[in-house]
């Protein structure tokens, strides 16, 4: 993974030697005082171990081997309770903010296009003594308004602070929170809301005029509460609802006759938060989340985040309908930090909807902590590399050389102060130059955009593997481990055990390292899915001793310092004509690392002997590509050249060979799109997984194309 070095030998010799000396002279006090030779333990000891003795397990943390943890604060075992604790314990402390939008005006594009630019203030804070407050209110009107404990209620809404002072009244009041990406489609989202019987939805004003435009869908709907004070055009809403603002709300629960409104204290095995999934393999499936799981979750998470207090700062952006973002934010409310709300359009200073000149998020907030998805690394990856490669002759050969120099150093658990001020500073300011830890989820990161943000943002990135169905909680890489490709040990909250999969001949006693499907058990997995008893009892079981287990479908391989690695998904595998196994996912994965690649699907018949694959091209790379071979056009036509295909299809075949595909997996015939997959187009989930049932209906054409028209 080290960067290619380009420089004269004679001139790499001599920067070799002084690198040798300074590290000679410098090394024995840094070494003591840095306390690098703990960290260099800690990456190297066991970390899990099997309770039973057999390599299938069940895996568990060396510091839990007699008993999993329930909880970060005894007694503390439901979400109102914990939200409680933490007014009480950091009252005047930050608790949410929210940027003040000074302007918003719109920027002709050379392409015709209009883009929405805004110019953003400072942050404004809600404490945690207001902020429980408002909840505390906003629970009050909700009862007034004739919402009942243990009564169904949606939030559909982007990710603000508002949701989170929403979900906490739900919390106190016991009104299990059904959460919907604001992403879904009608289609969807009508599912969801009508399986779940709500009469109650909190929402925004933008999601109410677009999203939320089939309200005549909902035949039981009797309120709508939006959480912003923007002007609505009521024409549309149907008779027989009422809309309030959540101000209004809040002021309602206020009056003293409805202070007798009391909560009703949820039991840690009443339901918190039904969560719809993203939808990724058809119909979202709504998982019943008990108090006791999550603050299970919780606790499990927080322990693995090294000297989590008071004084870090979060950046929220990712969707809080996704169990990555709900759980981290918990997280950092347990523990006093504060939390500073963003979108991925006004991120960075050089984020779309941020105006050229003026300042994104991360430059204001400077967060400490954030969790992410592996798209938005790759992009930050890609676009600094990008730069890199734009450098002068000497700028570029001082970057690889201090890259690949850092490199070996943490590899070997040492840290490098000087790289880090003189070099990577500003690469680090991108996400403010504050942070410390970066925490990734929602599908694999790749070992080479892993390291580039090691080595770049100057801070360990956790690399976390959970699911909905276990409340986000199943494993997280220590930060002070900085292998790649490995999702580190199970949680305190978790124990893992692998199944013999016999079709895909994964064994636990397969050597070097056990493998099989990996089911989580602990106080963490959840309740089930909504109204759905098959499903549960294929994907859900208690064993003889009561503990609930969750069969997530994904295959893994336990190291022999008790990491876990995924390694396949069962329902990724396809087999060839020929009778060989292909791993899509496996595919994507080294794929992404071509620079030609922001996107990839990879495509299987079994009917076939090859794969294919719909690639959306990185807009700078083909361009340039285009210039080379001297092909004009619009970016459609360029797309859509058949000469550019093949070229493409080279490039990515020589990254396929470097990223040691077997041959059978290596595409064969690409189709390049000109079109983005986000979330708005439906083709991926609002944590970028890919659809792959959409993808294959959106290029059905395409697919016959490629395979000769059968």
């Amino acid at each position: 993974m080290k960067l290619k070095e380009d420089i004269n030998p004679l001139l790499l010799q001599v920067f070799r030697s002084v690198v040798w000396v300074y590290s000679i002279i410098t090394f024995i006090p840094w070494y003591f005082f840095s306390g690098a030779g703990t960290n260099l333990e800690r990456a190297r000891r066991i970390k899990a171990r099997s309770i039973s003795g057999h390599p299938a397990g069940p895996y568990r943390a060396t510091n839990c081997q007699e008993k999993l943890v329930i909880w970060v604060n005894p007694g503390v075992d439901t979400l109102d309770k914990m939200f409680e604790f933490a007014a009480r314990r950091f009252p005047k402390r930050d608790c949410l903010g929210t940027r003040e939008v000074l302007s918003e005006e719109d920027e002709p594009q050379p392409n015709g296009k209009v883009f929405k630019k805004v110019i953003l203030g400072k942050y404004n804070w809600l404490s945690y003594e207001e902020a429980y407050h408002a909840a505390k209110c906003f629970g009050s009107g909700l009862a007034a308004l004739n919402q009942k404990p243990f009564c169904n209620i949606a939030i559909i809404c982007e990710t603000r602070a508002e949701w989170v002072v929403a979900a906490q009244a739900c919390f106190m009041y016991n009104f299990p929170l059904v959460t919907l990406y604001a992403t879904l489609g009608p289609k969807a989202v009508a599912h969801g809301l009508n399986e779940t019987e709500v009469t109650h939805i909190i929402t925004s004003k933008d999601l109410l005029q677009g999203r939320l435009k089939v309200l005549h869908c909902f035949p039981r709907l009797q309120f709508i509460i939006v959480v912003d004070n923007k002007p609505i055009n009521r024409s549309d809403i149907p008779k027989g609802i009422t809309i309030h603002s959540m101000d209004a709300v809040k002021e309602m629960g206020c009056r003293p006759d409805n202070r007798l409104n009391r909560s009703q204290h949820p039991a840690p095995s009443d339901i918190a938060v039904i969560m719809y999934t993203s939808g990724s393999t058809g119909i979202p499936k709504g998982v019943m989340i008990s108090h006791g799981n999550i603050i299970a979750a919780i606790a499990g998470m927080a322990e693995r985040i090294p000297n989590l207090n008071e004084t870090d700062t979060y950046i929220g952006y990712l969707p809080l309908a996704h169990v990555l973002e709900l759980s981290a934010e918990l997280v950092c409310i347990s523990h006093g930090c504060r939390i500073g709300y963003s979108s991925p359009q006004t991120l960075a200073d050089q984020s779309s909807k941020i105006k050229k000149g003026s300042k994104g998020d991360t430059s204001v907030l400077k967060p400490t902590l954030m969790a992410s998805v592996p798209e938005i690394m790759d992009r930050i990856y890609k676009n600094v590399m990008t730069k890199v490669e734009e450098m002068s002759k000497l700028q570029k050969t001082l970057f690889v050389l201090a890259y690949n120099y850092k490199i070996e150093q943490i590899s070997k658990g040492y840290s490098t102060p000087l790289c880090d001020s003189l070099v990577f500073k500003r690469v680090r300011a991108l996400l403010g130059g504050n942070m410390r830890v970066l925490l990734s989820g929602g599908a694999p990161l790749s070992a080479a955009t892993q390291r580039f943000m090691n080595v770049c943002m100057c801070c360990p990135v956790g690399q976390g593997y959970g699911l909905t169905e276990t409340c986000g909680a199943g494993t997280i890489s220590e930060f002070w481990d900085y292998s790649t490709g490995r999702v580190g040990a199970p949680l305190v909250c978790s124990e893992i055990m692998l199944k013999d999969w016999e079709e895909g001949g994964y064994y636990s006693t397969d050597t070097p390292n056990p493998r099989g499907e990996i089911l989580i058990g602990g106080p963490n997995v959840t309740m089930g899915y909504y109204k759905s008893n098959g499903k549960n009892h294929e994907d859900f079981f208690v064993d003889a001793n009561g503990q609930r287990w969750f069969c997530t479908g994904d295959i893994g391989e336990f190291h022999p310092d008790g990491c876990l690695k995924i390694i396949d998904r069962k329902k990724d595998l396809v087999k060839l004509q020929a009778g060989e196994y292909v791993s899509l996912g496996k595919v994507e994965a080294v794929l992404k690392n071509c620079s030609l690649v922001d996107n990839i699907c990879a495509y299987a018949n079994s009917d076939q002997s090859y794969v294919i694959s719909f690639v959306v091209p990185n807009h700078k790379q083909l361009m340039a590509l285009a210039e080379k071979m001297q092909i004009k056009g619009s970016w459609e036509e360029i797309c859509n050249n058949l000469q550019i295909e093949t070229e493409a299809l080279r490039v990515i075949t020589e990254a396929a060979i470097s990223g040691k595909l077997e041959r059978f997996e290596i595409p064969r015939k690409i189709r390049l799109s000109a079109e983005a997959w986000t979330p708005e187009t439906g083709l991926v989930t609002d944590a970028f997984k890919l659809k792959r049932k959409e993808l294959k209906t959106h290029y059905q054409e395409d697919i016959e194309r490629m395979y000769g028209g059968k």
